[in-house]
């Protein structure tokens, strides 16, 4: 084999290339990884799976053969963060590349937990966390987005608690993972969906708490950016008040738990029947106080001299009063007679343009099984259905198609 470069004259046979190839990954040694692990496939022989990068869309398949199962904890599964101890394996036959993984652990709670905080300063710089960019929830909003795991808890919990305190109120319910490396798309698809849904007027994204590692979906960098992005009001029922996954700080409302983020979007039929009775009672002596004090006033009115003899207002302007009296009528006589000529020369109008006065006059309207109008003899070919309405009744008729009419 030729240790020079390949030319179109000395081209390298795939062996060359591959056996150089597995030359350079067999001098990397032993390296440190880390990763989530997005499928674990145990048999006898081993253990087969692929790890996903934290961050970039990039995953590799591994390999745990038996004899290193002993340095791996009894506890890893697969949606499980880890850093693991590998080899980079190159199988010249078939050119596959993978990991032969010789330890593996979990990732230590504080990288996890560093790394957080980091994502968190930097979205509060962004505004992302600012008080002022949440929308208020509606008061009573008609139609609810859940987003929650399938046959949860924390499904049963907010739709009973809701329907209790307001039983009209509806939902809508997307059911998506929860946990593992399917929960960050499936979470951010079923937001924005109901976020392009008109009738939803606020969204709550439900899980009932959880251990840490359970909930990091959920501080996801880019599941937050689409809830922060989210036009409808949003509401985080996550949980774990110590966790505090970065969803609660950009949702428009934290619950602490379903149950009580049910109690906060929906308000209480019992409280608010009471409120308005009590607003009814309180408007209701309000009332009866200001008619009380103002007949009060018109008696005091009443009771003074100029008003005990009313009769001298009258009598002293006798004349003016039948004058004004005589012109108001002839006043209002006029009116009516005028009122009542233009509503007859408007009946006669309307009457001349009535389609019954057209029926009077001997002619049919044919309306087809369509509902629509026949305007012209193609609209009925021969044996097409129709109904004729006369001045008086409807009769049934099948056409007997087009004619033509003798000029």
């Amino acid at each position: 084999m030729s240790e020079e470069a390949s030319t179109p004259e000395d081209p390298w046979p795939i062996a060359a290339l591959t056996t150089k190839l597995k030359a350079y990954l067999d001098r990397l040694g032993l390296v440190w990884v880390e990763g989530e692990i997005t499928q674990w496939d145990q048999r006898s022989s081993g253990i087969f799976g692929k790890l996903k990068d934290l961050t970039e869309d990039s995953t590799m398949g591994f390999t745990i053969w038996s004899n290193a199962r002993t340095k791996m904890p009894d506890d890893i599964k697969q949606g499980d963060r880890v850093i693991a101890l590998v080899k980079v394996d190159f199988w010249k036959k078939n050119g596959n590349l993978g990991l032969n993984i010789l330890e593996l652990r979990h990732v230590g709670l504080g990288d996890l937990l560093e790394k957080l905080e980091r994502l968190r300063a930097q979205l509060a710089k962004e505004g992302l966390f600012d008080a002022d960019r949440r929308v208020p929830l509606p008061f009573l909003p008609q139609c609810i987005g859940l987003i929650t795991g399938q046959d949860s808890d924390a499904e049963k919990d907010v739709l009973k608690n809701a329907h209790l305190r307001w039983p009209q109120v509806e939902f809508k319910v997307i059911h998506t993972k929860v946990q593992g490396d399917q929960t960050v798309p499936e979470v951010i698809a079923a937001i924005q969906k109901l976020d392009a849904d008109p009738e939803v007027d606020v969204i709550i994204v439900a899980r009932g708490g959880g251990d840490f590692q359970n909930l990091l979906p959920f501080s996801d960098e880019k599941l937050v950016r689409v809830a922060a992005a989210c036009v409808t009001p949003l509401v985080s029922a996550i949980g774990h008040e110590a966790d505090a996954p970065l969803l609660d700080n950009v949702a428009d409302l934290r619950a602490s738990t379903p149950t009580d983020a049910a109690k906060r979007v929906v308000p209480d039929v019992g409280e608010e029947l009471a409120r308005v009775a009590d607003a009814r009672s309180r408007i209701s002596n309000r009332v009866t106080a200001f008619l009380t004090g103002e007949l009060d006033r018109l008696e005091s009115l009443r009771s003074r001299p100029v008003l005990a003899d009313a009769d001298w207002i009258i009598s002293t302007r006798a004349e003016e009063i039948v004058r004004n009296v005589q012109r108001g009528s002839d006043l209002v006589d006029r009116a009516l007679h005028n009122a009542a000529q233009e509503t007859l020369s408007l009946k006669t109008q309307l009457r001349a343009l009535s389609p019954q006065q057209t029926l009077d006059r001997g002619y049919a309207i044919a309306v087809l099984p369509n509902g629509k109008v026949a305007r012209s003899a193609k609209d009925a070919p021969a044996q097409t259905e129709f109904a004729l309405t006369l001045a008086e009744g409807t009769i049934d008729a099948v056409s007997a198609g087009p004619r033509k009419v003798e000029s």
